[in-house]
Formats: structure tokens, C-alpha cells, sequence
């Protein structure tokens, strides 16, 4: 049965990206038309159906599939901005659902962890500016191979297989501007961080390309025993790419994880995972944080001494580290990442209330 007028049923796989859609009469009696400019991001190999028996319309009614959220469904156009709940679902009277105007290109999902990531081309992402640098108003969004917007936190998936991982770069090496992912933001695009009013800058630049893990998140309810019984942070997996290139804001690279640093900021756990890119000339030399010291001499001693002593030229103290005040292992580094993908995937889950973050 169709759901009522206070739930949503997940219709992805017949709506996504439609330029027509009509519905009218219950299961049995329905008479369904679908036509679509283009195919689904999520399912590109499928094209839009086109239902006009009762058999067919009673299948759609019927096939079992997770559930959306009651939430504006927009495609980040500037569009109309109409959601399901403006729609009337009436499970006693039949479906009323009718729009004329393009359906949203990306259904964000309540259950964004199965949504099919895996189709989504990475190497075809790139970044898309608005508004000017240095300025409040300036945002840089992630954009797919047709021009629709993705989250670069949700949409783009963490793991690249064969242990290499998806990292997006906020803050290219050589710079100074604070790039931050906005994760109260619909998209998630990459903004500068302010304060008070304020834009921020570090007082000096970062000497590496400098961004997140998509799909983590440092859970601020959860205490991580190993270090200090320290609370998550409530950001994604931050990560320090030790390569040579200067990447760009809004780049996806391939990288793999050497080290990981457990920096304590203001009593919050702020993880720092050390990685390389695939397309760096000394990627096949380092494979752990021992391999790190031996091609790159000082690296970790320098990226540990910048993030404890960036703040003290405002007046704050210095940032602490935990485990020791030594960079851990490859393989913690992963436990870090398995276990902060597995936290995401709580908060995208409803799982953990989600606060003011943006799960768009």
C-alpha cells in the first residue's frame, strides 16, 4: 500500500531526474506515464518506465524499498523547492501525485548509506565556484559529470578499494585561507571558516594539501578510551596529504593512509590522518608511518609541531596529541577510519540525532 500523508516511500529508481511524472487512482487502477530527459545518477543503466497497465502500476506500489525523509527535495537549481509533504499520498484514496517541474537530480536518502555511491564517477567530479574567494559568500560546490550538485561529506564514497580511500582537498598546500567543509549547509559545499563575522586565516600556511574523508564523522557523544577519554569533534576525518603536487579546493584524490596523529583541541578529538596520493612519484615507497620517516625525514615531526602551534599567535594555547605524542601505525590509521565510517553511518541512519548538520 502507498503511504500515507505523513510518510514517504522511496521512488529513486522511477522519479529521479523525470521531466513527467503522473499518478492518479489506488494499486489495480492506476495509470502511471514517466519520461525522462536523462538517466538516474544513481542508476544510470536503468531508463525511466513507462507503467500503463494495473499490473504494472500494482508492481511499483508493492516492490519493497527504504524510506526518504518528509524534506524539501531540491536539485541545488535554485528551483521550486517543493517537497513530498506538499504533495498529497493518500493511502485510503488512491495516490495524488503530480509535477510537471524536473524532479530533483539527486533524492537525498534517510538511509543515505544504501544509496548506490558506487555508481557515482569520481573521476568525472569537479568543483564548481560561487561567488568570489575571500569573501562570506564564497562557496565552492562539488558537481558531477552533468553539472548537478553532490556532497562532497555524503555523496562521494570513502573507499576506492584495494585499501585506497577518496580524500577531498579543503585546503591546498601553500595557503592560508581556513577551507572548511560547511556541514550545516545543504550540499556541504567548501566555505571559509569565519569568526565573528570574521573570515579566517591561519597565521602561517599549511605545508600540505589538507582536507577530509567523505563518508566519516568524529562522533561528539561517543568517548574514545584510547585517548583520554576525548570526545569526537563532530567534523569528518581530517587529512594531511604529504605529496608534492599542490592540489586544488574541491579535488578528489585517491590516496593511501600512513599514519594517523590523535590531536586533542580544546578537550575534543580532532583526528589528523597522514596520506599520500596514488599520483605522487613516491607513493610505491611509503606504506606505513616507518616508510614516511625514511622518504619524507621530518614530515610527521613537522605536521605534528604546525597543528600544536598554529593558535598560540592568536593567544590560545597550545593543541595536545594523544597516544603518546606520536604518530600511531597504518593500521590504527585504519581502525580510525573504519570506525569513524561506521559513526557516519549511524548519524546518516537517524541513529544519532543529527543536530544542525546537513545530511543533504
Amino acid at each position: 500500500m502507498w503511504p500515507g500523508p505523513n510518510t514517504t516511500r522511496d521512488l529513486s529508481a522511477l522519479v529521479c531526474d523525470c521531466d513527467h511524472i503522473t499518478g492518479v487512482g489506488p494499486p489495480g487502477q492506476a495509470s502511471y506515464h514517466a519520461s525522462r530527459k536523462y538517466p538516474s545518477p544513481r542508476h544510470p543503466e536503468r531508463l525511466a518506465p513507462t507503467f500503463q497497465s494495473p499490473a504494472a502500476a500494482a508492481a511499483v506500489h508493492s516492490a519493497p524499498t527504504p524510506t526518504i525523509p518528509r524534506r524539501a527535495l531540491d536539485d541545488g537549481d535554485g528551483g521550486d523547492g517543493v517537497g513530498y509533504g506538499g504533495h498529497p499520498l493518500h493511502a485510503a484514496g488512491g495516490v495524488g501525485l503530480r509535477r510537471t517541474a524536473r524532479l530533483p537530480t539527486a533524492v537525498r536518502f534517510q538511509r543515505r548509506v544504501l544509496a548506490t555511491t558506487a555508481l557515482l564517477r569520481t573521476a568525472e567530479l569537479r568543483p564548481k565556484e560561487q561567488g568570489l574567494p575571500e569573501t562570506l559568500d564564497y562557496r565552492v560546490f562539488l558537481v558531477d559529470g552533468g553539472g548537478r550538485k553532490v556532497s562532497p561529506w555524503h555523496d562521494v564514497p570513502l573507499r576506492a578499494g584495494d585499501g585506497v580511500f577518496h580524500f577531498v582537498v579543503e585546503i591546498p598546500k601553500e595557503s592560508s585561507a581556513k577551507m572548511e567543509v560547511a556541514t550545516d549547509e545543504s550540499f556541504t559545499p567548501i566555505k571559509q571558516d569565519t569568526k565573528k563575522g570574521n573570515l579566517r586565516y591561519y597565521p602561517y600556511n599549511i605545508n600540505w594539501n589538507y582536507g577530509l574523508f567523505p563518508q566519516t564523522w568524529e562522533d561528539p557523544t561517543l568517548a574514545n578510551t584510547d585517548v583520554e577519554g576525548a570526545f569526537g569533534d563532530n567534523d569528518p576525518v581530517d587529512v594531511v596529504e604529504i605529496g608534492e603536487r599542490r592540489a586544488n579546493i574541491g579535488d578528489v584524490l585517491k590516496v593511501k593512509p600512513l599514519a594517523a596523529l590523535a590531536m586533542i583541541d580544546e578537550g575534543e578529538l580532532d583526528w589528523k590522518i597522514v596520506a599520500i596520493s596514488l599520483d605522487d612519484p613516491k607513493a610505491s615507497l611509503v606504506n606505513d608511518v616507518d616508510d614516511v620517516e625514511k622518504h619524507f625525514p621530518g614530515t610527521l615531526t613537522a605536521i605534528r609541531d604546525w597543528f600544536r602551534d598554529y593558535k598560540i599567535p592568536d593567544g590560545k594555547p597550545a593543541n595536545r596529541f594523544g597516544l603518546g605524542n606520536k604518530p600511531t601505525s597504518k593500521e590504527y590509521a585504519l581502525k580510525v577510519i573504519e570506525e569513524t565510517n561506521e559513526s557516519w553511518e549511524k548519524l546518516v541512519k537517524r541513529n544519532i540525532p543529527a543536530g544542525e548538520l546537513s545530511l543533504a
